[in-house]
């Protein structure tokens, strides 16, 4: 802990970096739950009961096909996977240890390694759980048809990357109102329910309609992978690059701010409130 290391050779500190990564990430995959393979389950399961909600849903509105020519599963999955990966990376940066946790206090730790193992533990959690759903669908249920997978799976891992990004401006500002930060970011994640467009088809959207969802990162993502699913389908009212640029321009703002934050923090900011 006291030991003050220093390090000759950039590639060997890079590899202490990665190290370090590594283990935090394995630390916060069992933090939640002492079996590392129960938390696994857990997060197949919330995924299989949203994706079974949503198959509720166009039940009773009577809908028992896809909008777009193909599988109507991939149809619901394409938005629920995207929706709870973008709001599993906000909350994985936003519960990461801050600069006075006792983690901090082991040297090379620091913040950004920290968010780094949050956010790629998210990411592991999600991607497998996304896996065995597909298996599990494409084996008891239809078998799947998705055109582009790959650019399917680019897309799935910049909705967590957008979802990070937003998440780490809620970080930056949370010790400055971490009442009013809590709040909004809850707001966010369950606005994201009916923004995101995971429930309808973009290019079905009036003109009107549209500056309701156009703003939502996500929305965009959502759209582009059912284009990139689906054979028969062009995405005419989303884009490919703002998602890109939003997350990019919001990890910069979040990074000056984490930073401004973290040099003014205290064990003792909370103590008079």
């Amino acid at each position: 802990m006291f030991q003050q290391r220093h390090t000759t050779n950039i590639f060997f500190a890079g590899l202490t970096t990665v190290a370090l990564i590594y283990h935090m990430t394995v630390y916060r995959l069992r933090k939640g739950d002492r079996n590392a393979i129960i938390g696994l389950l857990m997060t197949i399961l919330r995924g299989m009961l949203l994706v079974a909600m949503f198959f509720l849903f166009f039940y009773v509105l009577k809908v028992r096909s896809s909008p777009i020519r193909g599988n109507f599963i991939v149809y619901i999955m394409t938005g629920v996977f995207m929706f709870m990966t973008h709001n599993k990376g906000i909350q994985a940066v936003l519960s990461s240890e801050s600069a006075v946790s006792a983690l901090m206090k082991h040297t090379p730790m620091n913040t950004a390694i920290a968010m780094s193992a949050s956010a790629l533990a998210a990411l592991y959690q999600q991607f497998l759980a996304c896996i065995v759903l597909l298996i599990f669908a494409n084996t008891f249920i239809e078998p799947l048809n998705i055109e582009h997978i790959y650019p399917c799976i680019g897309l799935f891992v910049l909705a967590w990357f957008s979802g990070c990004s937003i998440g780490l401006v809620f970080r930056a500002v949370e010790p400055w109102a971490p009442k009013a930060v809590r709040m909004i970011s809850q707001i966010y994640m369950r606005l994201n329910m009916f923004t995101s467009g995971k429930m309808f088809v973009a290019n079905a959207l009036p003109t009107a309609m549209l500056t309701m969802f156009s703003w939502n990162p996500l929305f965009h993502i959502i759209d582009q992978t059912r284009g990139f699913a689906f054979v028969n389908y062009t995405p005419h009212n989303s884009s490919l690059m703002y998602p890109i640029y939003f997350s990019l321009a919001f990890v910069m703002i979040g990074l000056m701010g984490e930073f401004v934050t973290r040099n003014r923090m205290s064990l003792s900011w909370n103590a008079g409130r």
